[in-house]
């Protein structure tokens, strides 16, 4: 008696079924989904990932067909998890790889954990098996140490199945707990918002180190409909939670892009600019001269002739300049594409925070091939935009030169980014120190003021000062002053550095002679007066000057002002051997 067998599959055949589903699964929420997204023009999560990862030299980026990223592997990315979920959550329509795409990729040649949610799938929602996805890749990272991106574009929490995917430890809350702990044990993690954040999902990039956004995107942790429920207030999404309002007024995003080109190519510019990313990473065109900078890599030269630092720079009261005319000369250049579609000449410089706080301005830089963060005085008179009830926001004027409570703040937060990135600090001191009056009291100066002097305290990277103009009082010392242990101090002909201006400190040092002559017996004339007056500002005028401070040995060098790129270069060198193993660590913040 003979009975029929079953055919027998071969495993190639098994390995090309699980390819077609494998193909499926990566159309997301499938075609029409797809081009919803593309409607709101907004790259689906997979087109974001090909345009963040390096690029094959054979490859043009962004090259890829639609339908072939949908279909097919991304090139240099290992995707993992892909089968999440799958034949899962039957009920609500599926969620085709739990709606989130997680893996290794290579950005700047350095592997990366890429975590990015498919808006094609329930607009990004958060299922139970989408928590335990990404908590799974960031365990992943964490014990690799690897540098974590998100790319955020999701509804929240499923709420259908909340209770699967709120309350234990394998859900929504642990991938919150997991940002903090990462960010803490020094793996650096960027979050790129290119859609909506809402409601406590609005807490994973902001618990990142550094935080993009694009334009039309939405972060609040509650919309229209339900703050008009909860309170019976009426605001739009732009001043609930736009990229503009969290740009200008809240200070909460870091980046502010136009669309997610802009914001995958500043990622990717962003990543580069760490101690683990030093190799210069982008390609120059032939016909653009070149100069040797760290380990032999190529850089270009300023965008700005840096003699034109004579013509841009002043001291003269009353007289204003702009601090990024001055970086335009001492950076190095890069290639960016411009508004045609080509690729045109500029500073290597990626302003952080460039709509607020902005007495202080502060950014990411090349400077002869070194990777390092700017913080530099602003020299122009700038405005501030104020939060406002129905009225909307108001504005305010920034003195120039001057530290405001906001810049502060900033310049604490950034030069604790340099930290975890592990890449030096140039101080371009320019400041008569922090504001005074009523307002800026009640804004809480001091406390903005000791968060700063605390970041700076603590810094474990090396820190380079240029003293261009004045430093003074306070302001030296958030500046990173002589007392601060900076690596190396140089400063410019003519710079001034003592605790306060002498116009002011004359007037104060001579009220104090007088009175001490006056309980003496001694009585005080205009022209007694005229003589204490101009003895006392000249003694001071002569301790301010830049060459007090270096023949008392508080300066290291006065350089000339055209030459501060080539010695910031030599003084970068000199800093190669930095054991950059140390622990960050900045004690109690006043928060």
């Amino acid at each position: 008696m003979t009975t029929d067998s079953p055919p027998t599959t071969t495993l190639r055949q098994t390995t090309d079924e699980f390819l077609a589903t494998e193909a499926i699964i990566r159309q997301g929420g499938g075609p029409k989904a797809i081009a919803r997204q593309h409607a709101k023009d907004r790259l689906t999560a997979r087109e974001r990932i090909a345009r963040l990862v390096d690029q094959s030299p054979t490859r043009e980026r962004g090259a890829d067909s639609a339908s072939d990223l949908h279909t097919h592997e991304i090139p240099n990315f290992q995707e993992l998890g892909l089968w999440s979920a799958h034949g899962m959550y039957a009920d609500y329509g599926g969620a085709p790889a739990a709606g989130t795409i997680t893996g290794v990729g290579i950005v700047q040649g350095r592997p990366h954990m890429i975590i990015a949610n498919d808006a094609t799938v329930k607009a990004g929602a958060f299922f139970p098996m989408t928590c335990k996805k990404i908590i799974r890749a960031q365990n992943i990272a964490r014990a690799c140490r690897l540098p974590l991106i998100y790319l955020v574009d999701s509804a929240g929490v499923f709420l259908p199945m909340q209770e699967d995917v709120f309350p234990d430890t394998d859900d929504f809350g642990r991938v919150f707990y997991l940002n903090s702990v990462i960010s803490a044990e020094g793996i650096p993690q960027t979050a790129a918002i290119m859609g909506y954040c809402v409601a406590g999902g609005g807490y994973l990039p902001v618990l990142c180190d550094t935080l993009l956004m694009t334009e039309g995107s939405g972060l609040y942790l509650a919309g229209q409909a339900l703050v008009k429920a909860a309170i019976g207030q009426e605001a739009t999404d732009e001043e609930l939670g736009g990229a503009t309002m969290h740009a200008e007024i809240s200070g909460t995003i870091d980046f502010k892009e136009p669309d997610d080109e802009a914001c995958i190519n500043r990622v990717r510019e962003l990543v580069g600019k760490s101690r683990q990313n030093e190799a210069c990473a982008h390609e120059r065109a032939s016909d653009v001269p070149t100069r040797t900078g760290r380990d032999g890599c190529s850089c270009l030269p300023p965008f700005r002739d840096p003699a034109d630092i004579y013509t841009l720079f002043t001291d003269k009261p009353g007289e204003q300049y702009n601090i990024k005319d001055i970086i335009a000369c001492i950076v190095d250049a890069r290639t960016m594409p411009n508004t045609e579609g080509h690729e045109s000449l500029a500073p290597d410089f990626d302003e952080y925070k460039a709509d607020y706080g902005l007495s202080i301005v502060c950014g990411y830089a090349r400077i002869g091939g070194h990777a390092v963060g700017i913080v530099g005085n602003q020299g122009s008179l700038t405005t501030r935009t104020m939060p406002g009830g129905k009225g909307g926001p108001s504005k305010a004027a920034n003195m120039p030169r001057v530290i405001y409570d906001d810049s502060a703040d900033k310049a604490a937060r950034f030069i604790m980014d340099c930290n975890q990135r592990k890449i030096p600090i140039i101080f371009l001191h320019d400041t008569t120190g922090f504001m005074v009056g009523r307002d800026s009291e009640q804004g809480g100066i001091i406390r903005a003021g000791a968060k700063l002097v605390n970041a700076v305290s603590n810094s474990v990277v090396p820190k380079l000062v240029v003293i261009m103009g004045g430093s003074y009082g306070a302001g030296n010392y958030a500046m990173c002053g002589r007392a601060f242990e900076q690596t190396i101090s140089f400063a410019w002909p003519g710079a001034k550095c003592s605790v306060m201006g002498a116009a002011q400190a004359s007037g104060t040092l001579a009220m104090i002679e007088e009175r001490s002559r006056i309980r003496k017996g001694e009585t005080i004339d205009p022209e007694t007066h005229e003589q204490i007056l101009n003895a006392v500002r000249a003694s001071y005028t002569e301790q301010q000057d830049i060459r007090h401070a270096a023949s008392r040995g508080w300066v290291d060098r006065i350089i000339q002002p055209h030459a501060t790129r080539d010695e910031l270069i030599a003084a970068l060198l000199a800093t190669n051997n930095w054991d950059y193993s140390r622990e960050f660590r900045t004690g109690v913040l006043q928060t």
